[in-house]
């Protein structure tokens, strides 16, 4: 407070406002007192008479001396909206016509993503007593979905999600259950690749619930991140999931009980996701720059998304049969779970860390040193739990690296050709899961599970190869050029 008014009013600022009036020991107009009633009071023969009533006048600084006095009420009253910031924006994306319909029936359809290799990793492995045969047949699925993704994509855009995604998923959906059948009935081998290479007409769910709200939201930048991330959140709660789900099905009912409700849930979740037509987005026939192959920098980051694809596809199926070796073959998608519940929580730390902007090789450095633990806990104690605790460590380094891994993306990818960009992307993750698979399973099966654990490590360093003789080439351009 400024000194002349703690001058003027001795009393403490928590006194009432009408006490200046009922005790003035330096006020001089006790004048005042001897006045009628009825008269204003002193300060309202300052104004100028203009006839209004004379209580009017004195009201304005009754109300102003409450609202100056404590500054705790202005404090508690921004912490509250600082307290619902992280839930309001999420209130309001979802509060828009058709957003939380058509969000709910992705999901559903999204959820099995996580359960098929799993589903038929266990399946065909309890069946036929091969993870190699296993893991070449779900190579095989992915080797296929990656040729088979850009193409679909292209369509959806042309003609539209509901005319495109809702056939391909019942296609997807015949492939699944013939792939149960086959190893049902002890089918020859070459109808399982077959069968689960009709699978690969699966449409990309989470890019068509991104197009989505990029269609929703193309005015609103700032719910449009919200709409990001809560999507990269789902996908990690789907995989984190998922897993667990397919490995209790299967443990718990028969062998094909995982792959049986993956199908359920893929269609019935598309049938509801694409009834939402209003937040449907408009087909494109036009295209625009060109192929985002042809920008530099893009092949060696695709590179890099394979070797790194590879990481995840070879983890998960020597996971799978590490804990089949350890006798605990239905606890496998829990530990697995542990690793996307690392990447997930990894994930909001480094979002939460501002615009920091590492170098991808940085991050591909943290991911090899990481995914060195679950070979070392193998190899030391034996334990599936020392394991579980080495894959929520090794999974930190997941979300860091495809978060700035995406980032570089969407730099390098030409202006109107972001979607092929990001499916050639997800082509490069399939094509590296796909070979992960193999050479997991292939290093399972003839060496031991905990020597399968050395392919992830071996995929993590060929990547940080990659990136960091690309970043070397980059830096080496322009010293040749001023030379």
């Amino acid at each position: 407070m400024p000194p002349t008014p703690a001058d003027a009013r001795p009393e403490p600022p928590t006194a009432a406002p009408h006490a200046p009036r009922t005790e003035p020991p330096t006020e001089t107009p006790h004048a005042a007192r001897t006045k009628p009633a009825t008269e204003a009071p002193p300060t309202a023969r300052t104004k100028p008479a203009t006839g209004t009533p004379p209580r009017t006048h004195p009201e304005p600084p009754v109300e102003a001396t409450p609202r100056k006095q404590p500054a705790a009420p202005r404090e508690a009253r921004a912490a509250a909206p600082a307290r619902a910031a992280p839930v309001a924006p999420y209130r309001r994306l979802f509060a828009r016509p058709g957003a939380l319909a058509f969000t709910i029936g992705n999901l559903v359809a999204r959820l099995p993503m996580g359960m098929f290799s799993v589903s038929a990793v266990v399946m065909i492995a309890g069946s036929r007593g091969s993870y190699a045969l296993a893991g070449a047949v779900t190579a095989a699925g992915l080797a296929v979905t990656a040729v088979a993704g850009p193409w679909l994509a292209r369509l959806v855009d042309r003609h539209g999600q509901a005319r495109i995604a809702v056939p391909a998923t019942v296609c997807a959906v015949l492939g699944s259950l013939a792939l149960l059948l086959c190893v049902r009935f002890d089918a020859p081998d070459w109808t399982l690749f077959a069968a689960y290479a009709a699978t690969a007409t699966t449409p990309n769910i989470g890019g068509l619930s991104r197009a989505r709200w990029a269609h929703l939201l193309r005015d609103d930048p700032a719910a449009l991140h919200t709409a990001n991330s809560f999507e990269q959140a789902a996908d990690e709660l789907c995989f984190m999931l998922g897993p667990v789900l397919a490995s209790l099905l299967t443990g718990t009912f028969f062998p094909e009980a995982g792959t049986l409700a993956g199908a359920a849930l893929l269609l019935t979740g598309m049938l509801v996701f694409a009834a939402q037509r209003a937040t449907e987005p408009p087909p494109r026939t036009v295209r625009q720059g060109g192929s985002p192959l042809r920008s530099p920098g893009f092949p060696p980051l695709l590179a890099c998304f394979v070797a790194t694809g590879a990481v995840f596809g070879s983890m998960e199926v020597v996971t799978i049969a590490y804990a089949d070796g350890q006798g605990h073959r239905s606890a496998a998608g829990a530990v697995l779970a542990l690793q996307a519940a690392g990447s997930c929580a990894a994930g909001l730390w480094y979002g939460a860390r501002g615009p920091a902007r590492p170098r991808l090789s940085r991050c591909l450095l943290a991911m090899t040193v990481l995914m060195s633990l679950p070979l070392l806990a193998a190899g030391a104690s034996g334990s599936l739990w020392a394991l579980a605790a080495a894959l929520l460590v090794a999974g930190m380094a997941t979300a860091p690296t495809m978060v700035t891994a995406m980032t570089l993306v969407q730099r390098q990818t030409p202006e109107g050709r972001l979607n092929e960009g990001m499916s050639l992307v997800v082509t490069g993750l399939l094509l590296g899961i796909a070979c992960g698979s193999a050479g997991g399973g292939w290093a399972a099966q003839h060496a031991s599970p905990t020597t399968g654990f050395a392919v992830p490590l071996a995929a993590a360093g060929a990547a940080l190869l990659i990136a960091s003789a690309t970043a070397v080439l980059r830096s080496a351009g322009p010293r040749r050029r001023t030379a």
